[in-house]
C-alpha cells in the first residue's frame, strides 16, 4: 500500500530537478517524467497586444487612458514559490485520501488544469477536477460513499456525465458534492486514433500521457495530494506560464482536431491572462480544416458557453480580435444565407471596434456601477450594433433580426439574452434625438418623432393652453416612455446610443471615430438631467388611475380603448410630475366630455 503525504495549508514545492532545453518544442510523452517543480519569481518580457489593422477607428481619450482599456499587459508574471489551500480545500483533500486510506487503495489523485494553473498565479479557483490513475471517476465515487457510509454520513449529490464522442466529449465525467462544492472525477486516459476516424479509442492513460492530451501546456500542470506535489510532465507548463505563452502539448493541428473547442478556449485563456498565442497556434486555428472541424463537431451550445465565458471575463476585446483575426468571426457568429443587407466583409472589424469603445466607456472611473449582466449585455450590444438593421426570412416568410438568430442559434443563448439586447438596439435608435435636449435642457428639435407619433398628439392635446404644464414636459413624458420600455438597461442603451453617434462617412471601409471623453461628458450630463426630472425608477412608478377607473369613467367594457386612455393617462401624468390621480382623473372626465359634445 502507498502511504499518502499529510496535507498541511501551505504546501512547498520543491525545486526543478532539471531544465529544460528551449529548443525542445514537442517532447516523446514515453520519456520519464518531471515530477516535482518549484515555482519562484520569474518576469516575462512585455508582449504586444493584438491590434486588428483592417478597421480604421480612432479613440480620442487623453483624459481616460491611463485609467481605462481591458486588463494590462503586466511586464511580469509572478508565480506563488507554495500553493497555499483555502480550510475548505484542505478538508475536501483530507476526505478523498482517508478515502484511499479506508478503502486500502493504491491510487494517486491529482487535481487537475485550471486549479493548479491558478493557484501558482495566485489566484483562488473552485473548479477542482480530480484525475485518478486506475480507476474510474464513477468507480472512485463508489469507494467514497463507501467511506461515507463507514462514518455514518450521506452523500450530498452525485451524478455521472455520459461520454458524447459525437460532440468531442470523449470522457465519461463522475460528479460529486463534497462540502458543498461540486468536484469532478475522471480517470487518467490516453487516446488512440483509426487511421480513418477522428473519433478516439479512449484507454487507462499515465498521468504524462494525459498531460500531452491537454489543451493547452498552462493547463496541463497536475497537483498530486499523495505527494504534495505540482507535477510538470510536459515539461514546459511552468516555462509557459512564466513567459505568458498560450501553446498546446502536441502540435496544435492535431489538438484542435482532436477537439475543436479547443480553439476558442486558447484563445478565452489568452485573453484572460494577457498572454499571447504562439505561431503555430495561430496558423493551426485558422486553418480551413479546424475551422470546418469545429463548425460541425461541437455544439453551438458548447460554442456559446466559451463566448459568454470571454465577453464576461476581463479581457473580451483582446478576444474578439483573435476571433476576427484567425477568421473564426462569421463562423461562432454564424449568420443565415438570407441575411439582408448581406454584412460587409469587414463586420468582424466592425464589431471589434464598437465592442472595444464600450469597454473602455464602462471602463472610465465615475460612469457609475453596472451590474455583470448590464455589463456583458451592453458588450454585446455594442459587438452586434453592425447587424441591428439586418433581418432574415424565417420559414413562415416573417422578417427577423439576424440578432435573434445569433443569439438563439449561432449560440444557443437563452431568448431573454437576444430580447434585451433588440430592446438595447431599438432602443438607442430612439435615445438618439433626445440626446442633444436632455443635454441642454429643452425640447428643441422634438416637434416630429417617427416612433412616437402618438405620444406627441397625446402631449399636445394635454399642453395646449394649460400653464401647469411644465416647461420641460415634452422632453420629460418622451424619455419617461422610453425609460419605462427598457427599464434599468436605459443607461447601456443611453451608451450604445453615443456610440452610433460614431459613424462616420464611409462605413464600408470601417472609418470610426470614438471621441471617448465626449462621450463620457454626454452621458453624465444626460443621466444627470434625467435624475433632475425624476425619471429614476420611472418604471417601478404605478398609474394614478388603474385599468377598472378607466373602464368606469370612459364608461368601456373593454376593447382598445383602453389601451388608448392607458397612454393618454401616462402621458398626462409624465407631463405632470406632481399631478394626483383626483386631477389626472378630473382631465380624463373633461376629454370625455370635449370627445361627446363634439360627436
Amino acid at each position: 500500500m502507498r502511504l499518502s503525504l499529510p496535507i498541511n495549508t501551505l504546501i512547498n514545492l520543491p525545486k526543478p530537478r532539471f531544465l529544460i532545453s528551449p529548443s525542445s518544442r514537442y517532447l516523446n510523452p514515453n520519456r520519464s517524467p518531471t515530477l516535482a517543480f518549484r515555482a519562484s519569481s520569474l518576469r516575462r518580457a512585455p508582449v504586444v497586444s493584438p491590434r486588428l489593422c483592417c478597421c480604421c477607428y480612432w479613440f480620442s481619450t487623453e483624459a481616460m487612458m491611463t485609467n481605462v482599456g481591458e486588463q494590462s499587459i503586466p511586464s511580469s508574471v509572478e508565480l506563488k514559490e507554495n500553493i497555499e489551500l483555502t480550510e475548505k480545500e484542505r478538508k475536501i483533500f483530507d476526505r478523498l485520501l482517508s478515502t484511499l486510506r479506508y478503502c486500502n487503495l493504491d491510487t494517486q489523485l491529482r487535481v487537475a488544469g485550471g486549479w493548479v494553473r491558478d493557484k501558482l498565479l495566485g489566484k483562488e479557483s473552485d473548479d477542482i477536477d480530480i484525475a485518478i490513475d486506475n480507476m474510474s471517476g464513477s468507480e472512485f465515487l463508489d469507494k467514497f460513499k463507501e467511506y461515507l457510509s463507514s462514518r455514518d454520513e450521506e452523500v450530498q449529490g452525485d451524478t455521472v456525465i455520459e461520454r458524447n464522442p459525437d460532440q468531442s466529449k470523449h470522457l465519461e465525467t463522475a460528479k460529486m458534492r463534497i462540502y458543498d462544492q461540486w468536484i469532478d472525477f475522471v480517470n487518467l486516459r490516453s487516446e488512440e486514433y483509426t487511421e480513418n476516424s477522428r473519433i478516439p479509442t479512449m484507454k487507462f492513460g499515465t498521468a504524462k500521457e494525459d498531460a500531452y492530451r491537454r489543451d493547452l501546456t498552462i493547463n496541463s500542470l497536475f497537483y498530486n495530494l499523495n505527494s504534495g506535489l505540482v507535477e510538470d510532465l510536459t515539461e514546459r507548463g511552468i516555462d509557459d506560464l512564466k513567459s505568458g505563452k498560450i501553446v498546446t502539448p502536441l502540435p496544435a493541428k492535431a489538438t484542435f482536431l482532436d477537439d475543436p473547442l479547443r480553439v476558442l478556449r486558447a484563445i478565452r485563456f489568452g485573453a484572460r491572462f494577457g498572454f499571447t498565442l504562439d505561431e503555430e497556434l495561430k496558423e493551426a486555428a485558422s486553418c480551413e480544416e479546424v475551422r470546418v472541424a469545429l463548425g460541425e463537431k461541437i455544439s453551438r451550445e458548447r460554442i456559446g458557453n466559451e463566448i459568454d465565458l470571454m465577453i464576461s471575463g476581463n479581457g473580451p476585446v483582446s478576444a474578439v480580435t483573435y476571433l476576427s483575426e484567425l477568421k473564426l468571426f462569421r463562423l461562432v457568429f454564424a449568420l443565415p444565407s438570407s441575411a439582408d443587407p448581406s454584412p460587409s466583409e469587414n463586420c468582424g472589424s466592425l464589431s471589434q471596434a464598437y465592442l472595444e469603445a464600450m469597454w473602455r466607456l464602462l471602463q472610465t472611473p465615475g460612469l457609475g456601477n453596472f451590474s455583470g449582466e448590464q455589463r456583458r449585455l451592453a458588450l454585446y450590444a455594442a459587438m452586434f450594433l453592425p447587424f441591428r438593421k439586418t433581418v432574415y426570412k424565417d420559414n413562415k416568410g416573417k422578417s427577423i433580426p439576424v440578432v435573434n438568430h445569433i443569439f438563439k442559434f449561432s449560440m444557443k443563448r437563452k431568448t431573454s439574452d437576444a430580447e434585451t439586447v433588440m430592446n438595447i438596439h431599438q432602443t438607442a435608435e430612439r435615445f438618439r434625438p433626445l440626446v442633444c435636449p436632455l443635454e441642454a435642457k429643452n425640447d428643441v428639435g422634438l416637434e416630429k418623432l417617427d416612433w412616437a407619433t402618438v405620444i406627441l398628439e397625446h402631449w399636445k392635446t394635454i399642453s395646449h393652453n394649460d400653464a401647469e404644464v411644465p416647461a420641460t414636459s415634452k422632453i420629460r413624458v418622451l424619455t419617461g416612455f422610453l425609460l419605462r420600455d427598457i427599464k434599468d438597461f436605459w443607461r447601456v442603451a443611453l451608451l450604445t446610443s453615443l456610440l452610433l453617434s460614431a459613424t462616420v462617412d464611409d462605413q464600408e471601409i470601417g472609418h470610426l471615430n470614438f471621441q471617448l471623453e465626449k462621450m463620457r461628458e454626454t452621458y453624465l450630463t444626460v443621466e444627470a438631467t434625467i435624475h433632475e426630472l425624476g425619471l429614476d425608477n420611472i418604471w417601478d412608478v404605478k398609474p394614478l388611475v388603474n385599468g377598472r377607473e378607466i373602464m368606469q369613467i370612459a364608461e368601456l367594457k373593454g376593447g382598445s380603448l383602453i389601451r388608448e386612455w392607458q397612454q393618454k393617462l401616462l402621458t398626462w401624468q409624465l407631463a405632470n410630475p406632481n399631478g394626483t390621480s383626483e386631477e389626472c382623473k378630473d382631465w380624463m372626465r373633461e376629454v370625455k366630455a370635449k370627445r361627446q359634445r363634439t360627436e
